[in-house]
């Protein structure tokens, strides 16, 4: 028996044969056949595939009347290569030069034809599709108004191509209403992708019944593929392009035209798909074409195209990361890139935490997501949430997730990152045709590229069509100058003629006009005969003359041309550029401290005696005359107060003494940040302090200085104790805490200080009393010592102030610059002034020190001492109350040991 492989022919019977009595007709063969298995789960697939179809009455014949022996894999491989290439080139692959695929060109440019352009009214969407459907996309409508909903979708776009009105779909996962109620226009950007497609820039293909024309691609000013993208899957391969920041695109664009090069050589461009001819000077006759040759080259690498492009740039915003992936995916063409919604952490009224998203990661459903952390906290693998809201509205995205009042939120965070599409990634994939319909893996080089041969192929054709129609024009000009010149003559002539076909005849023999000169003298208006429009026609004429030298010099240069490309370029970007919405960091996800995703700046660290705490930025206050009430600067509770105030970089260490002696240390930027009049985060949530332990003191440290053995961390307590440990001692503190110092009972910490062993130590009592010693003085101890006697204290009186000063203090810069070192008082009741500080005598540690104000019941005891310098501009003084002010320091004066100051805040 022959290759079960091949179709046997079979003999059909003629017309008029006999046939059985189930008329099927007989079978006419010299071997048996096969039948289809009658178990479908047969191994026999051979068998199936060559006797699928076995009765001649089930054969369809060709158009000559016979059947064809085909070979069943050959036919199966032309077959499903030809889908293959069908998907591959018509559907789901965008061309590299307009960035659009085969749908998309034809939306739009159905709706170019439909007069859609801006400021066109809106037109319903279902007159659209009926449009694009019945004269270039012969497939379903629903594909095509999918694909026109979504060039809507401000969420699935960069820049939009439609500008829809009506329900077009959400971010929810929401389906466009029925195109029956939605309308739409091209938007203005789109207008861009279509300019210059009437002067011949592209070649034009028949639609798929041949009674309509449409362009193969769209000459694309706009450099869309990278602009807006693309998502496709094709058979055996499939894409899947970021968008990208226009501001970024052409500017590296630009690099590559500054650094690349492509020569243009004379040539023929082929005119099956031209719907006009060229003049040339002497008439109607078709002159060469001046035409690219050789591919687009230039110098620039992608590390130079890099400069410009920060990376993908997402309608949604959040954040990318990791500079070295996306280096990999602009290099080869594909690559993971890792997206994280833009999420903060805020504090309510009531005193609790929440965390607020307002941007996600590109083509994350915002629902589903919603849904995931509904049920992850259902099914107890999300602790510490006690709320889930939506309160995204037209405004902007808005997602809030309550905690609950134990809870860390930035614990809550990442485990939100970790389990839900709050982080994702994006799986590039940069799969493109080139001019010639094959697909190919591009980088971000070879995109450009192919970007700008196709503007050069653009500008060219465009050039050589205004070339020939300016010399069109130019030649009726002609004509129409020598007949105003000869006006009696030609009008006498044209009066004698029998009609239109004799004067015409007569012009062009008498006066040696073409056909289209003389078509043009005839159907000149009367009104052209006078002094004023003949000066027009000259004028005109030579505006035409200078274009048609321009475009001639441009044809001829091609670095004209490569400046023409970035000349429109740049124009491009002052229109439609605008800021990324997604930010880059450039550091691994977990390789990066979270120190790189914080500004560094100076903010206000607030603990209340209750154990609240929050930063502030320093502008949060202005700055008010002497004199002033304040504003407030902390909510907090009746019973509670302001215990310790302190300035710190969001980059440093802030280090908190506890009442029991022990140090427990936080980066600034990981404490909460609070507005005004915010109460703050009870520091229990934040530090692991045992029951009854309270904080004390707070030091904020730059990371740097605590490596450094030269400098000591040195103490005050109530009680008037002193001491000094090196600053290296507290580099690395547990989640624990370690023992800082060793505080008998009844006393407390009062103030830490950084000290480098060389300065003066200064403290002042409650009681109006101060002492100032050298540093020296004081032995340098380990962490679990009291320290030594500072100043002796009379009964009922309390250390509440340590400064440290220079003992020789360092030269200013600027001469011409005033240099000072002052103690500033401030009393109970609001009163303060300045003392230089060599008014107060040095002495032995352990005595009972000098007076530092005259106190009196109108100033109450010294409620706080700060040292002042040239380099302090403004203080800020805050009541326990929580009442703040902001003063410059040159508005308060400067005055002896022995006065009450000046009225620096009113009670």
């Amino acid at each position: 028996m022959a290759d079960d492989s091949i179709l046997k022919p079979l003999d059909l019977h003629e017309p008029g044969d006999s046939v059985g009595a189930d008329n099927h007709p007989p079978v006419e063969s010299d071997e048996p056949v096969s039948t289809i298995p009658s178990d479908p789960s047969s191994t026999d697939r051979t068998s199936f595939l060559t006797v699928g179809i076995q009765k001649p009455w089930d054969i369809e014949t060709n158009q000559f009347g016979k059947i064809a022996r085909v070979n069943v894999v050959d036919e199966m491989k032309k077959s499903y290569l030809d889908y293959a290439m069908s998907v591959i080139v018509s559907r789901a692959l965008p061309d590299a030069r307009d960035g659009l695929k085969p749908v998309h060109r034809r939306i739009l440019f159905g709706m170019k034809e439909l007069a859609l352009l801006p400021p066109a009214k809106y037109k319903k969407c279902a007159r659209i599709v009926g449009e694009v459907l019945g004269k270039y996309h012969p497939h379903g409508d629903t594909a095509v108004y999918d694909a026109l909903a979504r060039l809507a979708q401000d969420f699935s776009m960069r820049y939009m191509l439609v500008d829809g009105q009506g329900n077009f779909g959400s971010v929810d996962g929401d389906s466009p209403a029925a195109m029956r109620y939605t309308e739409a226009r091209l938007a203005k950007i789109t207008g861009e992708l279509l300019l210059d497609l009437e002067k011949e820039t592209v070649n034009w293909i028949d639609n798929f019944d041949g009674t309509f024309q449409e362009p193969t691609v769209l000459p694309a000013r706009l450099p869309n593929l990278l602009l807006m993208g693309s998502d496709g899957i094709a058979v055996g391969m499939a894409t899947k392009i970021p968008t990208h920041n226009l501001g970024e695109i052409v500017d590296a664009i630009i690099t590559l035209i500054k650094m690349g090069s492509s020569p243009l050589t004379p040539g023929v461009i082929t005119t099956s798909h031209s719907r006009s001819v060229i003049l040339d000077d002497a008439g109607i006759e078709n002159v060469p074409y001046q035409q690219l040759t050789g591919d687009f080259t230039s110098e620039a690498t992608v590390d130079d195209l890099l400069e410009s492009v920060q990376g993908p740039d997402f309608p949604t915003g959040g954040v990318i990361y990791d500079a070295e992936a996306i280096r990999e995916v602009y290099a080869t063409g594909k690559g993971r890139v890792v997206t994280r919604a833009v999420a903060e952490i805020e504090e309510t009224k009531s005193g609790k935490f929440q965390i607020v998203v307002t941007e996600i990661p590109y083509q994350v459903n915002k629902a589903k997501l919603i849904q995931r952390i509904a049920d992850l906290v259902r099914d107890k693998k999300l602790d510490g949430i006690s709320d889930l809201r939506d309160e995204s509205d037209r405004e902007g995205m808005r997602i809030v997730i309550e905690l609950k009042k134990a809870s860390k939120p930035k614990s809550v965070l990442n485990n939100l990152y970790k389990h839900t599409e709050l982080q994702n990634s994006f799986p590039a994939n940069m799969v493109a045709l080139d001019e010639q319909g094959t697909p190919h893996l591009m980088n971000l080089k070879t995109i450009l590229s192919h970007y700008v041969k196709h503007r050069q192929t653009v500008i060219v054709r465009r050039s050589q069509f205004e070339l020939k129609e300016a010399r069109a024009r130019i030649h009726i000009l002609e004509g129409l100058k020598i007949a105003l010149d000869h006006l009696d003559e030609v009008i006498k002539t044209i009066r004698a003629s029998k009609d239109t076909e004799d004067a015409k005849a007569s012009l062009i023999k008498k006066f040696g006009f073409s056909e289209i000169q003389a078509v043009a003298i005839l159907d000149m208006q009367l009104r052209r005969l006078s002094a004023l429009e003949r000066q027009k026609i000259e004028d005109e004429y030579n505006a035409l003359m200078v274009r048609i030298n321009e475009l001639l010099a441009l044809l001829k240069d091609p670095k004209a041309i490569l400046s023409t490309i970035t000349k429109e370029l740049k124009e491009l970007k002052e229109v439609y550029g605008d800021p990324r919405k997604t930010k880059v960091i450039k550091g691994k996800l977990g390789e990066f401290s979270e120190e790189d995703l914080v500004a560094a700046e100076d903010n206000l660290v607030a603990i209340t005696r209750d154990g609240y705490v929050k930063r502030m930025p320093l502008s949060t206050y202005r700055t008010q005359r002497r004199g002033g009430k304040g504003v407030v600067g902390m909510t907090t509770k009746d019973t509670d107060e302001i215990l310790h105030m302190t300035v710190g970089n969001t980059h440093d260490f802030a280090l908190f003494f506890t009442n029991t002696g022990k140090v427990y240390s936080m980066r600034v930027f990981e404490l909460p940040e609070g507005s005004r009049a915010a109460k703050g985060q009870a520091i229990i949530n934040l530090l692991n302090i045992e029951q009854g332990e309270m904080v004390q003191a707070v030091l904020t440290v730059n990371k740097d200085l605590l490596k450094d053995k030269g400098h000591f961390i040195t103490m005050a307590t109530k009680n008037g104790m002193i001491k000094k440990t090196p600053l290296s001692q507290y580099e690395s503190i547990r989640q624990s805490g370690k023992i800082g110092i060793s505080l008998r009972d009844g006393d407390q910490l009062i103030k830490v200080e950084i000290s480098h062993g060389q300065n003066y130590l200064i403290l002042v009592t409650r009681g109006g009393k101060s002492i100032k010693f050298k540093e020296t003085d004081v032995t340098a101890t380990g962490r679990n010592t009291m320290g030594v006697k500072g100043i002796t204290l009379k009964n009922g009186d309390a250390v509440i102030a340590m400064e440290t000063v220079e003992i020789t203090p360092p030269k200013p810069d600027d001469k011409r610059r005033k240099f000072f070192r002052e103690i500033l008082v401030v009393t109970e009741h609001g009163l303060g002034k300045r003392t230089d500080v060599g008014e107060y005598p040095e002495q032995k540690r352990g005595g009972q020190g000098v007076k530092v104000a005259e106190l009196s019941p109108r100033t109450g005891d010294i409620a706080s001492v700060r040292m002042v310098t040239e380099d302090d501009e403004q203080v800020v003084i805050t009541t326990k109350a929580a009442q703040v002010i902001k003063l410059p320091l040159k508005n308060i004066k400067v005055l002896g040991r022995s006065t009450q100051g000046v009225i620096l805040m009113r009670p």
